[in-house]
């Protein structure tokens, strides 16, 4: 599954390849559905084999590889252009979910812009082409659980699973190497880089604020009508404000470094440090991470800058994974755009951000963001150092930092969300980033958010549950499924009721500064 190292793409002698066709995702193992129960409940109301098309891609390759290697997107535009010509001129309904909805997003820039970099659709296509774009879990400005993949290829299962069983997962047990060998090869995969968060401070926060500072741990379940959401922006649990955690510091080496005073905290910046000797030896380099080329003096400077906000997060990958981030960084971004009438904004490394990009001009056109609330959701960690042992990953998280008052447990503080993805990265775009007419949206297409509040199976038989917010369990969830259903059969999002919001996603959007208006900033010279 790995590709090679140096392209991005096919390693030498080895092809892999994504089936195509409905049954590309309809399972991902025997009874275990992905897109199974959607797709035959559109069954039910008429729609077949050639209404449907399942966009299958090498969900490894960054987004403009997919077109380079396999012509994935020329693919997309040939059929969305023959199920409009064939079904009466009527526009299709498109259903990205998770890392589809930023493979989507780039899309919709590829199709319009001139070739060869493009499709050249012509600036009108998606307005001649989509009715709606339903986004399911998407990841619009990233997810903190990538940084830890990326990092220590972990997130809180793994992390919890190496507290159960300490040193299983490290031990060369049967030279498996297990954890050393996944991180090898998901920093091959150029498309994880799509999943690191964008907008840095801006967007996440810094060191002494975020967007949910106050959040409370306890559950969430009471949708708010229009009244509620507008009152959101004046409401906050007084308790919670008392103590809260620092969720702007993603990555923080220390749970009193995660809680202390900004002030408080010494740093000493990692960015040029030298990195010195190797920290393994030549048997190590069947599961080479490039953590082996930092040697002990790099791996001291990570640790000795002691925390992390999203602003230097992409700093501290290129620091300890460079090769990786050169590949990334030549085919993704992680900003916000200052003037999107720059040139540089036409190259495809900006298309899936949507802070650096604008949508299509398409007035009568509706996004959809749909998505699950209700489970804690990772957002910032407390990592460690651990034991220099040969071919280990120098960095861990603390499984021992706990603290129920800031939702901090096994070295990982949650916020509300699917279990990936917080809603801060799911809700924000359509909640305001997007919002009427802004500079990243101009033409004032409409946007709705529906959330849908996890609630667990009532017993064995309901399986993995009829009314999940998970982030794959709520492609069966029965709202949803209806949702999706009444757009696909021509409702619009007024007739779907609007928004529908259990979360505080209006509250934290607002204490976003970001500017949404098309003016250019400009700064008097002395």
């Amino acid at each position: 599954m790995s590709l090679d190292n140096e392209t991005g793409l096919d390693p030498c002698g080895i092809r892999v390849r994504p089936v195509s066709g409905l049954v590309a995702a309809d399972y991902f193992a025997p009874g275990y559905f992905v897109w199974a129960v959607l797709i035959a409940n559109l069954a039910r109301i008429g729609y077949e084999d050639k209404t449907m098309y399942m966009a299958a891609y090498d969900w490894r390759l960054s987004f403009q590889n997919t077109e380079v290697r396999d012509q994935t997107l020329s693919r997309i535009k040939s059929n969305i252009e023959l199920l409009v010509a064939t079904n009466g001129g009527r526009k299709v309904v498109v259903i990205p979910h998770s890392m589809g909805v930023l493979y989507f997003l780039h899309f919709m820039k590829w199709v319009e812009a001139p070739a060869p970099m493009g499709g050249g659709g012509g600036p009108d296509w998606c307005s001649k082409h989509i009715k709606a774009v339903v986004n399911i879990g998407g990841p619009f400005l990233g997810v903190p659980k990538a940084i830890a993949g990326l990092f220590s290829a972990e997130a809180k299962d793994i992390a919890v699973a190496r507290a159960l069983a300490p040193g299983f997962l490290d031990n060369d047990i049967f030279q498996f190497q297990t954890l050393q060998h996944v991180m090898r090869m998901s920093r091959t995969w150029d498309s994880t880089m799509s999943m690191i968060p964008r907008g840095g401070n801006t967007i996440w926060g810094g060191l002494d604020w975020s967007p949910e500072e106050g959040n409370s741990c306890a559950k969430k379940g009471e949708k708010k009508n229009e009244t509620q959401i507008a009152d959101q922006a004046g409401s906050e649990n007084a308790v919670c404000k008392a103590k809260s955690a620092n969720y702007g510091r993603i990555i923080s080496f220390g749970k009193d470094v995660a809680e202390a005073p900004s002030s408080d905290i010494e740093r000493i910046d990692f960015r040029g440090a030298i990195k010195g000797h190797s920290a393994a030896n030549t048997t190590c380099r069947d599961v080479w991470t490039e953590y082996h080329d930092m040697g002990f003096a790099g791996i001291k400077a990570v640790a000795e800058y002691k925390t992390y906000t999203a602003d230097s997060l992409v700093d501290l990958l290129h620091f300890v994974a460079p090769k990786m981030m050169a590949r990334g960084t030549a085919h993704f971004s992680y900003g916000v755009a200052d003037n999107l009438d720059d040139p540089q904004y036409k190259h495809y490394k900006y298309w899936s951000n949507p802070l650096e990009t604008r949508l299509p001009n398409a007035p009568d056109m509706e996004i959809y963001s749909l998505y699950g609330v209700g489970l804690p959701t990772e957002r910032a960690y407390v990592y460690k150092l651990s034991p220099h042992a040969e071919c280990s990953i120098p960095f861990k998280i603390d499984t021992s930092a706990d603290d129920e008052d800031t939702c901090l447990r096994d070295g990982v503080y949650s916020v509300d969300g699917d279990e990936t993805v917080p809603v801060l990265s799911a809700g924000f775009m359509c909640a305001k980033g997007w919002r009427g007419k802004t500079r990243f949206n101009p033409s004032g297409i409409r946007t709705y958010i529906r959330e849908y509040n996890h609630l667990p199976p009532a017993n064995l038989l309901e399986g993995r549950g009829t009314l999940s917010g998970a982030h794959v369990d709520i492609m069966g969830n029965f709202a949803l499924i209806e949702d999706v259903i009444r757009i696909a059969a021509g409702a619009s999002g007024e007739e779907l009721g609007g928004d529908q919001v259990y979360s505080k996603i209006f509250n934290w959007s607002e204490k976003i500064n970001l500017r949404l208006d098309e003016e250019i900033p400009v700064h008097s010279s002395r």
